[in-house]
Formats: structure tokens, C-alpha cells, sequence
């Protein structure tokens, strides 16, 4: 029997993809969610005081949440920024006591998936991807989590992932928002790694099409190979590296007293993550393999094209050969016709008898040879 049988227990994704059991009905995720500025121009796209897993406060500023962080005990924030300003994140840094090379790497953005531990605070990056069906391509996303004893800080550069579906059922489910910052940290991990489904769906259709266009012929189809298999390095890239930020999180549960629920549910994410990682390298091998056939396929149509074009010019040169012996067998006697139309009137047997047709003998000699010759040598 397995883990998730025995145990009664709902895991990450049922918890978190789930809202209360008073209404049992799933509220879709937005497209999209436009960043709204604080009265002091923070970008931000929601702010709020959690105590007990329930929403105790809405800031409006980063000024008043840092203030009712402050006044309040056994309180979390959950600040959700995109796009923020230097200046937004010094004020962040000096308020939780961020290190300033994880500040960095949030305001210079493009980082490789990665956790670093700095005192008590996670500094986790991770990048989430979406499929366009429109396009037929992979969009990559990026977003920096601070996860502190009491805080939690995300940092958006793009419109993926859509945190605010996780705040939502987070707040629907108030016993899991009640684990503290790690839960909201598993809940995005969990919402990235699902975000991957539809991509791998995606690309599998992808090479499904490009395999039909491969043995179909289509000339263009060596240029969608290449482009597909960046689309899939790249998401490689997103996926492999996520793997140790788990492995990483795994390793400090017994250290850090991590609550034995959200260990099942990172655990759940990582079986996910693992069939994620398994389907994108087999996407990888099965490119390669493909681009193979096509090279293959390929070189075969050109030996094809150039045994057609070699016979058409071994045919050529049989009616060139056959030209050029008419053309030699003809000659003698135009030769020999053009001596005698000269006009002279001293000229060797001009008054003969039998010069006449000595010539067209002579003619006929000569023709007859030739023709034997080329007719040996198959050329006629």
C-alpha cells in the first residue's frame, strides 16, 4: 500500500488545488495579475498579516505592514511584489535583514533555480514556465522568494507563475496557511511544478508533428527540430536545478523541526518534479534521435537527386557521342564534295571517266568505316 493510501492526510496538491469544503467548487486562476502601487509606490500585488492561517490585515504600503508586522504577535506577512524597484528592496533588506547578495540577485533577476540559507532567512529562486498555444512555444518565467521565521517576500519578473491563485486557496484552507512561511513556501513550489504539466504536454505534441513533417518531407522541418530542442535545453535548464533546491529542503527538515505534513508534501512535489525530469530528458534523447532520421532522410533525397542527375547526364552524353558520330560520318563526304565544287579547271581526274563515281565510292568508304568504328565503340 502506499504512502498517500495509508495516510489520511491530503497532500500538497489536493490541499493547496482545493479550497474549503464549504463550497467544493475551484475558483479559476486569473490570466493574469496587474501589480497595484502602495500609497508609498511600492509595486505591489497583494500584501497580508496572517495569524492562525487567517488574514488578519490588508497593507496597502510597505511602511504599514512593516508596522503591523510589529504590532503584532505570532503574525506572518506574505508580501507579493513584481517588478519591484531597487529602492523597494534596500527598504525590504533593511526591514527583515535580507543579505544584500540575495537583494541582488533579485533586482538583477535571471538566476538559475537555487536555495541559499542566509542566518534565518531561505533565499530561494525558481522558474516557472507556460505553454502558448498560439505561438507553439515555451515562456519562461522567474520569481525570488525570502522566507524568514515570519515573513514571507516574493519578487516577480514576469507574469508566470500567478501567486495569487496560490494566496487564494492558501487563505481557503487556513490550517495549511497556519504552518507558517515554509507552507506558502511548498504551496509555490507545488504551483511551479504543476505550471511544468501542460508545458511537457505542449512539447510533446510538438515532436509528435514534427515526427509526421520528418518522414513527410517538409524541407522547413530541420529548423523547427533546432528551435524545439533549445525550447527543451532551456526548460531543462528550469527543471534540473530544482531537483537540489528540494533535495536541499529535504536534507533540513530534521534540523530545522520542519512539520511532518509539509515534508509529505514536499515529497509529493518531488515525485511530480521527478516525472517532470524523466519526460523532458527522454524529450531530449528522442530530438536527437529524430534529428538523426532527418539527416538521414535528407542525405538519402540528395543521393537520389544526384543519381538523377547523373543519369540525366550519362543520357546527355550518349546523344552528344551520337551527334558527334553523325557529324564525323558526314564530314568526308562534305569534305570531299566541297574539294570538287572549287571551280578549277586544272584538277587531277577532272576529265576522267570514271573520276565520278570514284568519288562517291570514296565517299561511301569513308562513311561506311566511320560508321563501323562508332558502331564498335557503341557510340551509335
Amino acid at each position: 500500500m502506499s504512502e498517500r493510501t495509508r495516510n489520511p492526510i491530503r497532500t500538497l496538491a489536493d490541499r493547496v488545488r482545493r479550497p474549503a469544503a464549504t463550497g467544493g467548487v475551484v475558483l479559476p486562476a486569473p490570466a493574469s495579475t496587474p501589480s497595484r502601487r502602495g500609497r508609498d509606490g511600492a509595486s505591489m500585488v497583494d500584501s497580508a498579516i496572517y495569524v492562525d492561517g487567517r488574514r488578519t490585515a490588508s497593507p496597502t504600503s510597505l511602511a504599514e505592514t512593516f508596522r503591523s508586522l510589529r504590532e503584532q504577535t505570532d503574525a506572518v506577512g506574505w508580501i507579493g511584489l513584481y517588478r519591484p524597484t531597487q529602492d523597494e528592496l534596500a527598504a525590504l533588506a533593511a526591514e527583515f535583514d535580507l543579505h544584500e547578495l540575495a537583494v541582488e540577485d533579485a533586482i538583477v533577476a535571471h538566476q538559475r533555480p537555487k536555495l541559499e540559507r542566509y542566518g534565518e532567512t531561505l533565499f530561494v529562486v525558481l522558474r516557472a514556465a507556460r505553454y502558448l498555444d498560439e505561438s507553439e512555444e515555451v515562456e519562461f518565467g522567474e520569481v525570488h522568494l525570502f522566507v524568514g521565521p515570519d515573513f514571507v517576500i516574493t519578487v516577480r519578473h514576469s507574469e508566470a507563475p500567478d501567486l495569487s491563485a496560490v494566496r487564494r486557496r492558501l487563505e481557503s484552507d487556513p490550517e495549511l496557511l497556519a504552518l507558517g512561511p515554509e507552507a506558502v513556501l511548498y504551496a509555490i513550489l507545488d504551483r511551479v511544478v504543476d505550471g511544468y504539466v501542460p508545458v511537457v504536454r505542449g512539447l510533446h505534441n510538438d515532436i509528435d508533428e514534427i515526427e509526421t513533417e520528418v518522414f513527410r518531407g517538409d524541407p522547413a522541418v530541420s529548423r523547427r527540430i533546432y528551435e524545439l530542442s533549445r525550447e527543451v535545453i532551456e526548460f531543462e535548464r528550469a527543471v534540473r536545478p530544482l531537483a537540489t533546491v528540494i533535495q536541499s529542503l529535504s536534507a533540513g527538515f530534521e534540523k530545522y523541526g520542519t512539520d511532518e505534513e509539509l515534508r509529505r508534501y514536499l515529497r509529493d512535489v518531488e515525485d511530480h518534479l521527478t516525472q517532470v525530469r524523466e519526460q523532458v530528458e527522454g524529450f531530449r534523447h528522442l530530438l536527437r534521435d529524430i534529428l538523426t532520421v532527418n539527416a538521414t532522410l535528407v542525405a538519402q533525397k540528395q543521393n537520389e537527386e544526384m543519381k538523377t542527375l547523373t543519369e540525366a547526364s550519362m543520357d546527355q552524353n550518349e546523344e552528344v557521342k551520337k551527334i558527334s558520330a553523325w557529324a564525323a560520318i558526314l564530314f568526308a563526304p562534305t569534305l570531299i564534295g566541297t574539294v570538287y565544287g572549287m571551280n578549277f579547271d586544272v584538277m587531277p581526274e577532272l576529265h576522267w571517266q570514271l573520276g565520278y563515281p570514284m568519288a562517291i565510292g570514296l565517299m561511301g568508304l569513308v562513311s561506311a568505316t566511320l560508321f563501323g568504328i562508332f558502331k564498335k565503340r557503341r557510340w551509335i
